[in-house]
């Protein structure tokens, strides 16, 4: 009897695949949401976050005893004052809506609907920006190129997101590619199945490295047999 392949050690949910919680700092979201309210506060220190390339901010609003997280954009500082509301100011690190941000500003932590404390653009080094705005509707073109439509009372950050230059940075040895991986929850290294014993995969075996037969399984496939191309309506390329 072979041994039991990655995903089948996956779905057991043990510590080694869990994520490590006790090693995060708190949610990176915009305040509760209020449209009539401004939050005005302090950037009370930086710090970083396992498993996140962004630097935090911690930031303490006025009248708030709950301290709250947003990824620091560039150029921020220590005691900088953060506004997050419908009459911020248009500055680096503010939040408003996007009605209220000109065409062409950087962005970024853009909520996906209005209240949920943003979902797009948050990686480092990232930022967005408004193409067109009216009444109904904000087109915004994100960093990937795609323009995307959001409604106009939705949040943004406005700026680019710190640490930029991370992804630049080559890992030179594999001890620093597994802690980094180590912060995020994912098993590494990852063997390609055709490399292992017929015994440890499906497509393992063989006289050569190939898979041996078609890498298409049913979507009703038991755990052991579910790798490849799940459930594929078409694969190879198009002609």
């Amino acid at each position: 009897m072979g041994r039991r392949i990655l995903v089948q050690r996956k779905g057991r949910g043990t510590t080694q695949w869990r994520s490590p919680q006790h090693l995060k700092i708190a949610p990176a979201r915009h305040p509760k949401w209020a449209p009539e309210k401004t939050y005005v506060g302090q950037v009370v220190d930086l710090l970083h976050e396992s498993g996140r390339g962004a630097p935090l901010a911690k930031i303490r609003y006025e009248g708030e005893s709950k301290l709250h997280y947003i990824m620091a954009p560039e150029g921020v500082q220590v005691g900088q004052i953060i506004e997050c509301g419908e009459n911020a100011a248009l500055a680096n690190g503010n939040t408003l809506m996007l009605e209220y941000i000109p065409e062409g500003t950087p962005i970024y932590n853009i909520e996906g609907s209005p209240g949920d404390g943003g979902k797009y653009v948050r990686s480092s080094g990232l930022a967005a920006s408004i193409v067109s705005i009216d009444k109904t509707k904000a087109m915004v073109r994100l960093p990937s190129g795609r323009q995307k439509i959001f409604s106009p009372r939705c949040r943004a950050t406005i700026g680019i997101v710190s640490g930029g230059g991370r992804p630049e940075k080559p890992f030179l040895k594999a001890g620093a590619v597994f802690h980094h991986v180590r912060g995020k929850a994912r098993k590494w290294p990852v063997v390609r199945g055709a490399a292992m014993n017929a015994c440890s995969h499906p497509h393992g075996g063989g006289s050569h490295q190939s898979p041996g037969r078609p890498t298409t399984v049913s979507r009703h496939a038991p755990p052991g047999r579910k790798v490849g191309n799940i459930a594929a309506r078409r694969t190879g390329r198009k002609k």
